[in-house]
């Protein structure tokens, strides 16, 4: 999700790249191998391929703070949000990569709530310069072109399959994000312009989130409903030229 910064920073003695990982696992669908696994056992295996994937990235850091995705959905249980304030306390990110507020998973849904939430507590001379709401359980094609943030991952192929490799219990055991992340990156640098030859290999849609940050007063709800307006008014106008 994040791998637009994971490339920005890796390699480079200057920057660096930070993972936090909200959830445990315990609840994810397995086949397989994993199959027989129980959710202790299926928690220590993804903690273990988060290390792997930060030590093969070159992570400043990695984070796991284990929650459960039913105690993450219950927004009255503010340990969550406590956390992620005390992490960007202390580390003061430039960027935040979280989820986007149109995805289709309830879980990655409750974690970007929190994500603002925190931001939001913190003064406004220390919150994040930006935040992006990343592509997941749902890409974001459908964002109008001037509110897109486009982030180019091309030539980074090799990294993205090798961190990929990381996380078998996942692409072995049911579910091939390695190869839908890929193509969804190809199809949205070949499918984003259709007058131009590509300009890009591999491109991510982000959604701004920045302007929740600016103005802390601002329903995310709203936000997105304004977002999901002018798509609508785009696509009818274009029609409309059509007729």
């Amino acid at each position: 999700m994040a791998f637009h910064g994971i490339c920005a920073c890796h390699g480079r003695d200057e920057l660096w790249f930070g993972g936090v990982v909200c959830t445990n696992g315990s609840g994810s669908a397995r086949q397989g191998k994993f199959a027989g696994l129980s959710d202790v056992e299926m928690v220590e295996t993804r903690r273990k391929e988060q290390i792997a994937a930060a030590e093969m990235g070159e992570y400043s850091a990695m984070l796991q703070l284990g929650y459960s995705s039913a105690e993450v959905k219950n927004s009255a249980d503010g340990r969550l949000r406590a956390d992620l304030m005390t992490i960007l306390a202390k580390v003061q990110p430039e960027v935040i990569y979280t989820h986007n507020l149109a995805d289709k998973h309830p879980t990655h849904l409750s974690v970007v709530r929190e994500v603002i939430a925190a931001a939001r507590s913190l003064p406004a001379n220390l919150r994040p310069r930006k935040m992006i709401g990343c592509e997941g359980w749902r890409d974001l094609d459908w964002l109008p072109d001037d509110d897109k943030v486009l982030m180019d991952v091309s030539g980074n192929d090799k990294l993205f399959r090798s961190l990929a490799s990381c996380f078998s219990s996942q692409i072995e055991g049911g579910k091939r994000y390695d190869l839908a992340v890929e193509g969804r990156r190809s199809a949205q640098a070949t499918f984003f312009d259709p007058h131009r030859a590509d300009a890009a290999q591999r491109l991510i849609f982000g959604m701004d989130l920045t302007p929740l940050l600016e103005d802390e007063s601002s329903d995310p709800a709203d936000y997105l409903d304004a977002l999901l307006a002018k798509f609508c008014q785009e696509a009818r106008v274009a029609w409309r030229a059509t007729v």
